[in-house]
């Protein structure tokens, strides 16, 4: 632009200029072809570098294509085709072969294999059948079923993805703020190098001295771009966050993308993080002559229906197989990490751990304790029930461990990282569990308050903790961690805790965070390093310093178009982290 205004000034006010810039003619240089080549070569790669700006969040755009437009809603008894924006809660909705599922909800009629690959990212498909959870944006198979709709709009899993790779992708990461720094000093910097190369040229330059001090200090102007240097941060972030999202990796923001890569301690919590958090009941075992083992689990069942708990769950379901019918109680507690009390029909219950049956002062015999220790050591997960402050019987929980748990964890070990984990159960189930899966270690009996103040003595000692839970117990300790991990199969609460979220609940999304925040990292540097060696390199030779050894002079046209590459080669680089 400066050599157009230069070329109108020796158009219209010749006699202005020194006579080194005057041909022998007495005319003055113009320099209009050059400026339109320059100006074009720059409109060329802003081109160039909108286009590879654009598929940097196609992931973004391939999320908003998973959602359809209609869906086919069942009101008394007649079947209507609607936009999925006029669909509410309690809708009933039908799902024929290859159609996406509108909104989040549960099937009440049939079956389904659901192709979950572009939200979970793993490519087999899944069986689901009446009770089971279906989301947003993902295939039906070769069967019809019936749903309800359970979360729609900005409620559904889907939505909420979409929305944490937008916040994820415009966030700064902390290595940012190292390029800002330096971008600060570079255009200053830059302006200076200018004027010394024109003041050198104009006082040592050949004839004409000024001609070649004009150019050279413009040629400097136009190759020194900061803009490479300010997209080598959030290119490679927008990528990675997008890639994360195809492969079910949710990263809140920038900086969780960036602090993956430096941990080296992950702690694990074990109910529905390395098991399935599908416990089921294998028995029930009276320990008084006064009730047998149908009372007791009448008296269990009532006790869980107001709590939320996995292990809660497995007992309702079992209530109902056995037949068994819940009563009401009343004043209701849950204790958290220990487990509920309420009253029935005038007795005190409490079903918990030992430490709960240690709080209400109830005794535990030997027998009883020998008994439950036995289920213990191979894995199982044992309730006390206490009726006031006498121990009336337990119950026995398995909960299978995640056939993926122990592959993951030797693939996270191989990577450096120490795995331990911290779960409120006992301490003879917590042993079996870490030595199925070979853990570094293990602490059990642990309450939420514990694994808070365990995660900060491992920070204090120097390590980069990650923490990895699915529970409200856990909310604390994912907060506190340097990376809160939470299972997409956990409650909100986690959730929201986090600032990673893996939404098909499986511990190898922990490796590919990892894996995939090393190679983001390892790309933004080699994305400094372009543009920051561009500008190292091509300034000096802008400025003439390859002119006193070869002769070599930087043509201001050739500068723009360099200075147009450097940009687009940056975005370039990180495309790859697409692959």
């Amino acid at each position: 632009m400066s050599l157009l205004k230069d070329s109108n000034s020796t158009l219209l006010f010749p006699n202005l200029f020194p006579d080194q810039f005057k041909t022998h003619h007495g005319t003055v240089y113009v320099y209009f072809e050059a400026a339109t080549v320059i100006l074009t070569l720059v409109l060329l790669g802003q081109l160039l570098e909108a286009k590879a700006h654009g598929k940097t969040n196609s992931a973004i755009k391939e999320l908003l294509k998973l959602s359809p437009s209609n869906a086919i809603r069942i009101r008394d008894g007649k079947e209507s085709t609607v936009n999925i924006d006029e669909i509410i809660k309690g809708d009933l909705l039908r799902i024929k072969p290859g159609e996406k599922i509108p909104v989040d909800g549960s099937i009440i009629e049939g079956e389904a294999v659901i192709d979950e690959s572009m939200i979970t990212g793993e490519p087999v498909p899944v069986e689901k059948t009446k009770g089971d959870q279906v989301r947003s944006g993902t295939i039906n198979g070769n069967r019809t079923f019936l749903m309800l709709a359970e979360k729609v709009g900005s409620e559904t899993l889907l939505a909420q993805i979409i929305e944490m790779v937008n916040n994820a992708s415009r966030s700064k990461a902390p290595i940012q703020k190292l390029a800002d720094r330096i971008s600060g000093y570079f255009v200053p910097i830059v302006v200076l190098i200018s004027v010394l190369t024109f003041v050198l040229w104009a006082i040592y330059g050949p004839d004409p001295a000024l001609v070649y001090a004009l150019v050279n200090a413009i040629a400097v102007l136009i190759i020194a771009c900061p803009c490479a240097l300010g997209l080598a941060t959030p290119m490679s972030v927008m990528v990675g966050v997008g890639k994360g999202a195809q492969l079910g990796i949710l990263f809140k923001n920038a900086e969780a993308l960036e602090k993956m890569n430096a941990i080296d301690t992950l702690v694990i919590d074990k109910t529905g993080t390395l098991t399935e958090g599908k416990p089921s009941v294998e028995k029930v075992v009276s320990t008084t002559g006064e009730l047998n083992e149908a009372e007791i689990l009448q008296r269990i069942v009532s006790l869980n229906k107001n709590s939320e708990h996995p292990l809660a769950e497995a007992t309702i379901r079992y209530g109902i197989v056995q037949k068994v019918s819940a009563s009401p109680v009343t004043d209701f507690e849950s204790v958290t990490g220990k487990g509920v009390t309420a009253r029935m029909a005038g007795e005190q219950l409490s079903l918990g751990n030992k430490k709960l049956m240690e709080k209400i002062g109830a005794a535990i015999s030997p027998e009883v304790e020998n008994s439950v220790n036995l289920e213990q050591k191979k894995g199982k997960t044992v309730s006390y029930l206490a009726i006031g402050k006498q121990v009336a019987g337990f119950i026995v929980i398995s909960d299978q461990i995640k056939p993926s748990s122990s592959s993951a964890i030797k693939s996270l070990q191989k990577e450096g990282l120490e795995v331990i984990m911290f779960t409120g159960d006992n301490e003879y189930t917590a042993k079996a569990v870490s030595e199925s899966l070979k853990l570094n270690g293990f602490k059990a009996q642990m309450l939420p308050e514990d694994k808070f103040s365990e995660i900060r003595k491992l920070q204090e000692a120097g390590r980069k903790v990650a923490m990895a839970g699915d529970g409200i117990n856990d909310a604390p300790a994912l907060s506190q961690a340097d990376i809160g991990i939470a299972m997409g199969t956990g409650t909100d609460v986690a959730i929201q805790s986090s600032a990673l979220t893996l939404i098909n609940g499986d511990l190898g999304g922990i490796w590919k965070a990892k894996a995939l925040s090393r190679k983001v990292m390892s790309n933004i540097r080699g994305n400094l390093f372009f543009a920051l060696g561009y500008n190292i390199l091509g300034i000096p030779i802008a400025a003439g310093a390859l002119y006193p050894v070869f002769g070599i002079l930087l043509s201001p046209m050739l500068a723009a178009l360099a200075m147009s590459l450097s940009s687009v080669s940056v975005i370039l680089n990180s495309l790859r982290l697409k692959k």
